[in-house]
């Protein structure tokens, strides 16, 4: 019994100090998991949430719906912040992050980057098709919509596309400053796409929660899949 106990303990404590970042991302994955189900419950609501009618309106003036607030230059920014989230801008970076990869001959992070951006694009367009929610109707759209609400699209495929890409470059550097602010730069940009989808009025807030979890959780699962397959390949970067 004290054996076995004391092979558990041992076990634990190594697993704790080689494996904490697994351990960590395994716990972030479930637990964005459950926000996510938290959030499609809301979604699946009758009417909006009383928190995305206040925050979508908030970001209005009160005086003009249609308008946004801030100056004609500050909308015409959240249209090309928003267009870094978009399907195509998202494909070409991952076919040219994935060419690169290829001839680098890094092709295990190539797969994952391939994994990533299709698994992502595949189950937005399920869960958007599933849930079906209507788009916001409280204010004018300030862009060409054509899809289902929830979750936001492109909030989730700039958090797994740019969370997984920067994982990845993250992991290949030595030194620490450098892995956190490629992490938070990437962070930023998704956390920018995400509000700009806010305040052009295409989206409720909970929508771009759902897709900012979803995608993250995504990004950890990529993670975890290329750090898993670099050590069955240990030769292969």
């Amino acid at each position: 019994m004290n054996l076995s106990k004391s092979w558990l303990v041992s076990s634990w404590d190594w697993l704790w100090k080689r494996e904490l970042p697994v351990l960590l991302a395994i716990f972030a994955i479930f637990a964005s998991l459950f926000i996510f189900v938290l959030l499609t419950q809301l979604a699946l609501q009758d009417s909006p949430h009383e928190f995305d009618r206040y925050l979508l309106l908030s970001m209005r003036n009160p005086a003009d719906l249609s308008d946004p607030l801030g100056p004609r230059w500050v909308e015409e920014v959240g249209r090309d912040i928003t267009a870094l989230g978009g399907n195509a801008v998202l494909i070409l970076l991952s076919l040219a992050v994935l060419g690169y990869l290829l001839m680098d001959k890094k092709p295990i992070l190539a797969l994952v980057v391939l994994v990533a951006t299709l698994g992502s694009l595949t189950l937005s367009s399920t869960l958007k098709e599933t849930i079906d929610r209507d788009r916001p109707d409280l204010v004018p759209h300030h862009t060409v919509i054509y899809t289902a609400s929830f979750p936001s699209g492109h909030s989730m495929l700039s958090a797994s596309t740019y969370l997984t890409m920067g994982a990845l470059l993250a992991t290949n550097q030595r030194r620490k400053r450098i892995k956190i602010f490629i992490l938070l730069f990437c962070t930023f940009i998704t956390l920018l796409v995400g509000i700009s989808r806010i305040y052009l009025g295409v989206h409720w807030p909970t929508d771009v929660l759902a897709g900012w979890t979803a995608g993250a959780g995504w990004a950890l699962a990529c993670w975890l899949l290329a750090r898993w397959l670099q050590r069955k390949q240990p030769g292969i970067e």
